[in-house]
């Protein structure tokens, strides 16, 4: 496709985060009309020509319901448009965590929200740091999963992190250790794990610590955080065992419920996260820096655009490394 024939329009979870994106890319944003009528229907009208073109849709699936639902719409009138390809831009993708039947008579959501999104007419799917890595599998169009590490670790360069002797990378979780352990590896630093066991639905109570963490400075790794209930049982245990200062490191700031009571109540010296989910000013807290992940899509998007390959956004970052 030629350069021209590419357009990048928001969805109404996150039109900062677009905003950015379409900056880098040094393009006006596509002209997109949504509203709800008085009884909370969705509707959606291109305000502009799409017929062939290649067509990219940035929303994240964060609360409320309607995020996914609008996507959803946003989609079959870029389809009824006839766009010449239509990729869906999911910087967070929720729903993530119903990724498989646990128990019995429940659903995989994770499952059913990929086959609507396709239905609804994707064509490409980019999204980033998904909770379940087999979640690309869902779907038999191409997908691309793209990682915020470049963007961490840009910033952890610049805040001198690297070079600091006492930093220990923490896994609050078995689940995360995989990514912590890659993490660590990178910046050249020990690793320590968390062994916590869940009691039910968003209630977590943190065990066992595996590493050496007295005197040090820890930074826990996770790729959300939703009502801090592990975060802060992290943090509990890690000041316990003798750590002298934590800090927290995740992609998608859900901070649901109690979340940021708990934060504010905890011993966390400052929480790093990214623009994936737009935040309400309400949530972000002074100890609180936002990264954006807004170079990362831009570049990823564009390179979709040229049929280019994504994968060498990343290879300063090998996670395989």
């Amino acid at each position: 496709m030629k350069n021209n024939a590419m357009k990048v329009f928001s969805g109404s979870s996150n039109p900062g985060l677009t905003k950015r994106i379409c900056e880098v890319l040094g393009q006006p944003q596509g002209a997109l009309t949504t509203k709800k009528f008085s009884d909370g229907e969705i509707w959606v009208r291109f305000d502009e020509n799409i017929r062939g073109q290649d067509v990219f849709i940035v929303q994240s699936t964060c609360q409320p319901a309607d995020n996914i639902l609008e996507l959803l719409i946003i989609l079959d009138a870029a389809k009824r448009s006839s766009a010449g390809r239509i990729t869906a831009v999911l910087p967070y993708y929720g729903y993530a965590r119903q990724d498989r039947k646990d128990q019995p008579r429940v659903p995989i959501s994770a499952r059913l929200f990929m086959d609507m999104i396709v239905k609804a007419g994707a064509n490409r799917i980019i999204a980033m740091d998904l909770h379940s890595m087999q979640i690309q599998g869902y779907v038999d169009i191409p997908f691309d999963h793209l990682f915020s590490e470049p963007a961490f670790m840009k910033h952890f360069r610049k805040q001198g992190l690297f070079e600091d002797p006492e930093l220990v990378i923490v896994a609050p979780d078995m689940g995360s250790v995989a990514r912590s352990r890659k993490i660590a590896i990178y910046m050249q630093k020990n690793l320590a794990i968390i062994d916590k066991r869940r009691i039910a639905h968003n209630r977590a109570e943190a065990m066992n610590i595996i590493g050496d963490v007295k005197g040090k400075k820890c930074l826990i790794i996770d790729d959300m955080v939703d009502t801090a209930g592990t975060l802060v049982a992290a943090v509990k245990h890690l000041k316990a065992e003798g750590a002298k200062e934590v800090l927290s490191c995740f992609t998608h700031p859900v901070l649901s419920g109690p979340a940021i009571e708990r934060i504010k109540g905890s011993d966390i010296s400052k929480i790093f996260t990214t623009d994936s989910i737009a935040l309400p000013e309400a949530k972000i807290l002074p100890n609180m820096e936002i990264i954006s992940v807004s170079n990362i899509l831009a570049s990823s998007i564009m390179r979709s655009h040229q049929n280019a390959s994504i994968s060498d956004l990343f290879y300063e970052f090998n996670l395989n490394r």
